[in-house]
């Protein structure tokens, strides 16, 4: 028997955060017929958004920004769906992140958008020797604690949210292979991978835009080779030079996404972690 067709997208939808991520979300959910809208942190970014069609809006979030502020308003205002996949700052104002969320989500709930989907981590896991579900982040106590609060706050949104954590990303212009080239003696290496590529990250938020699931879901590739087999493999491929790694015991958490894969219609495309590089 078929399966049943997808539900069409909802539309208008906003991504906040067109990056390395959300750029190619926003273009996908336009050549898929959604009205899409989308910020940027830069006036060039803007104009490349604008110029394919996007209601891009200048935005640099701080913990002040008004949930009445004009360019959110632009965004939110009769929006079906908020994407927010905006990453946390770097060094020391990592800790201003949920605080740089807060008025995203304040501008929704003024804005009454009935349904959020936010791009987490897997690095809210800690880092043991076991399969990790979405239950387990609750008991880690050396978890990043932000990125637990920022998804608190997204859960706590009066929208019905929706919270992806997303494994290691990888794809075109970051490939796999270039992320330890070359370096020697890299702690870890009996620790398994745990990656995603581009394309399976944007099919994963197309596809639970489409659905009616809410709730929290892992989102990472079935292949999880040990570090030190898959990146030196992955390094020789894109013709750069093999890391080495340190004569260690050292494992290491596995992300299972069995829940997405048994709740929704999602199929991976790059669950082998593919060749080349993993680009």
């Amino acid at each position: 028997m078929s399966e049943p067709a997808p539900s069409p997208l909802p539309s208008p939808v906003a991504v906040i955060g067109c990056g390395w991520l959300g750029a190619p979300l926003a273009s996908a959910l336009l050549d898929r017929g959604a009205e899409v809208r989308g910020s940027a942190t830069s006036a060039e970014k803007v104009e490349r958004l604008r110029a394919q069609g996007i209601g891009a809006e200048l935005l640099r979030l701080n913990p002040q920004t008004p949930a009445d502020d004009p360019a959110l308003t632009r965004l939110l205002d009769g929006a079906a769906a908020l994407v927010l996949t905006v990453p946390p700052p770097r060094g020391a104002a990592r800790e201003t992140y949920p605080a740089l969320l807060a008025p995203v989500l304040r501008a929704a709930d003024r804005a009454q958008v009935p349904r959020l989907l936010f791009t987490s981590s897997t690095g809210v896991y800690p880092d043991e020797p076991r399969e990790m579900t979405e239950e387990g982040a609750q008991a880690a106590p050396d978890a990043p604690s932000v990125l637990l609060r920022a998804e608190a706050l997204a859960q706590t949104s009066v929208v019905r949210p929706v919270v992806l954590r997303l494994a290691g990303l990888y794809g075109p212009g970051r490939p796999a292979g270039r992320f330890l080239a070359g370096r020697k003696d890299v702690p870890g290496g009996g620790a398994p991978v745990n990656l995603l590529h581009l394309e399976d990250a944007v099919g994963a938020v197309l596809t639970l835009l489409q659905g009616d699931q809410a709730g929290t879901f892992n989102v990472c590739a079935a292949a999880h080779p040990l570090r030190r087999d898959f990146y030196p493999a992955a390094a020789r491929a894109l013709g750069l030079e093999a890391p080495t790694f340190a004569p260690d015991e050292a494992s290491g958490k596995t992300v299972s996404s069995a829940r997405l894969r048994r709740e929704t219609s999602f199929r991976f495309r790059h669950d082998d972690l593919g060749g080349e590089g993993g680009r």
